[in-house]
């Protein structure tokens, strides 16, 4: 009985030195077949592994006996359960770990693309449909509606209550910022410092709600966006206090904060000193920089990628901070999740105001070419743009040189640079930038600003509360542009979620949001048409989207005066054609007469 006692004693002792796995369990038939696994325990590496109906082919120590990297090859291993055996001398224990089956043709998933509009939202301000989450006693920071850079309880919950509003409004996809694990003491609303890169934050919900978020989503053939986060960490991860090597990230030794010069990445010019404090200087002070040239650490972001996009059943991924990153870490990265997803689809935050240097971070440009660079990145967010809209194009009222429309139009004269057009993210602003209704409050430049967004090349991206008019300024700080959506939390005052509880004001920003986006749906010519545009003249801007089948004249009027567009400037694109008719109004045009066009307005003409 002794022996007894003595053998479940020590076997308890001995399995409670795995306190961590991950991933936490894998896929069979990937085609990327070697899984590295780590695991996590006190003194952990002091033993020898092997494993049943397993073929091992490394077992890596680090020079903290703490953790133990176990590569393992499942090449034709079917799904099961597998057994570990750790020994260290006459002590021994056993760990299972499981393959689970992939859902059917996942290889062949399809992410988002130019027939999508994206429905950004700030995951802890849009909506609380679980307030008993809205805390968690495993968690630092609490629930505070009160301060505007709190918690405010938003969550999964929320987001799959509001679906149907999402998809009324015209929306094909959601695009939440990070729901993983932050346990920052304060500020963790932000999410981009996380904690656990395996667990949704408790107070969004669980891991099965997010599947259960994924599933409800493609009920209604809508997809889900990862917000992804390759750079940096939050301090409070669980690693910090007790990291796998000195350099899984980087030190100085200890804090060094980036100089956020971007262009030191591809400057040719730029000192060796100033890229490396760019790309291996932490974000902030809170968030440590992972250091992706650590084969380690850049193994562990792909396959925690990878993870997700199976377990979630993902549709794409947008990545924060992409150029910060190492250059040819991040590369890599990105090719191994489209290796296994050819069909997916990742959009890159390339924060820049240049379109060359914004391309130079898209897959196959030829810009990254004259380095020798290939970032394998499918999509990146058109800054050059965003900047254009939202820091007061539609304000200047008279046609200049470098004033007015001509600068959307300057924009897209840059093209050429980027190897995929129809591959951008287009957007006015988002959770970093100033809100759009902020900028321009008369309700004529928001629609103006959506026409653009409903009929350019790319992939358009709206963020949440706009298409009800929703204000905020950022020079009152992040907490102000990420105000709760009213009718979000249980006992709101308005709730304009709904059509009765919206004030006609934020009715019309709806309706002319839902109406551009609703028509954009199924607008081929819109997704992947071809583009002929026309030097702007007394600040109006004419372009035509058209393919072998249809063709559609936008007419953006941005300036003060009632303006009048002759046809016969454009006969290139319109000779086969007589009439249009404009989409939100449904008044046609002979197209072979002249157009008058009201100020600051416009037309979206599809002819015939």
């Amino acid at each position: 009985m002794k022996k007894l006692i003595f053998f479940l004693f020590l076997s308890i002792s001995s399995i409670a030195q795995i306190t961590r796995i991950e991933p936490p369990f894998w896929y069979s038939d990937m085609n990327r077949s070697d899984v590295q696994i780590m695991f996590y325990g006190k003194n952990i590496a002091q033993n020898e592994v092997s494993a049943a109906n397993l073929i091992i082919k490394n077992v890596q120590k680090t020079e903290n006996p703490n953790y133990i990297f176990v590569t393992i090859d499942t090449k034709n291993v079917a799904p099961g359960t597998f057994t570990f055996s750790f020994k260290n001398g006459k002590k021994s224990f056993t760990q299972n770990y499981t393959l689970k089956a992939r859902k059917k043709d996942s290889a062949l998933r399809k992410g988002f693309d130019s027939s999508d509009m994206i429905y950004l939202i700030m995951s802890d301000r849009f909506a609380n449909g679980n307030p008993n989450n809205d805390s968690s006693p495993n968690l630092i920071e609490k629930a505070d509606r009160a301060n505007k850079d709190g918690r405010h309880g938003g969550d999964i919950e929320g987001m799959i209550q509001h679906l149907d509003y999402i998809k009324e409004l015209g929306a094909t996809a959601i695009w939440p910022t990070p729901l993983c694990e932050d346990n920052d003491e304060r500020g963790s609303y932000h999410t981009y410092g996380q904690s656990d890169v395996y667990k949704i934050d408790e107070r969004f919900g669980t891991n099965e709600d997010y599947v259960r978020l994924s599933n409800e989503l493609h009920k209604r053939n809508m997809k889900l966006i990862k917000d992804y986060v390759t750079n940096h960490w939050g301090y409070k991860h669980w690693m910090m206090d007790d990291l796998p090597t000195y350099d899984w990230i980087h030190q100085f030794p200890g804090y060094k904060q980036t100089s956020y010069r971007m262009t030191t990445q591809f400057d040719p010019n730029a000192s060796a000193l100033d890229a490396k404090i760019c790309m291996d200087g932490w974000f902030v002070k809170s968030m440590p920089d992972l250091n992706q040239s650590n084969p380690l650490v850049l193994n562990y972001l792909i396959q925690n990628a990878l993870w997700w996009i199976e377990y979630a059943d993902l549709d794409g991924f947008r990545v924060d901070t992409y150029p910060y990153a190492d250059k040819n870490a991040i590369a890599t990265w990105t090719k191994a999740i489209m290796d296994e997803y050819p069909n997916f689809n990742i959009v890159g935050e390339a924060w820049l105001y240049s379109t060359a240097q914004i391309a130079y971070w898209q897959k196959d440009s030829k810009v990254a070419a004259i380095q020798s660079y290939n970032s394998h990145l499918p999509s990146v967010m058109d800054f050059m743009l965003q900047s254009i809209l939202n820091e007061g194009v539609l304000h200047e009222d008279k046609s200049e040189w470098q004033k007015g429309i001509v600068r959307v139009y300057n924009s897209l004269a840059s093209d050429f640079l980027y190897p995929d057009i129809n591959n951008l993210l287009i957007f006015a602003e988002n959770h970093d930038t100033q809100r759009l209704n902020q900028f321009y409050p008369e309700f004529e430049k928001y629609k103006l600003t959506m026409m653009l967004l409903a009929t350019m090349r790319g992939i358009p991206q709206l963020y949440y509360g706009s298409e009800i008019g929703m204000t905020g300024d950022k020079n009152k700080g992040d907490g102000d542009i990420r105000r709760d959506f009213p009718g979000g939390w249980p006992g709101d005052s308005q709730n304009a979620f709904t059509q009765a509880g919206r004030t006609p004001e934020q009715q019309k920003y709806f309706e002319i949001t839902s109406q551009l986006f609703q028509w954009r749906k199924a607008k081929k010519v819109i997704h992947t048409g071809k583009t002929t545009h026309y030097v702007p003249e007394n600040n109006v801007y004419v372009y035509f989207r058209h393919n072998e089948n249809e063709s559609v004249m936008v007419l953006i009027n941005n300036s003060n005066e009632k303006q009048t567009v002759s046809p016969e400037r454009f006969a290139e694109n319109l000779a086969k054609y007589a009439q249009g008719t404009d989409i939100l109004t449904q008044k046609s045009f002979d197209i072979r007469k002249p157009i008058e066009i009201e100020p600051k307005s416009g037309f979206i003409l599809e002819l015939k």
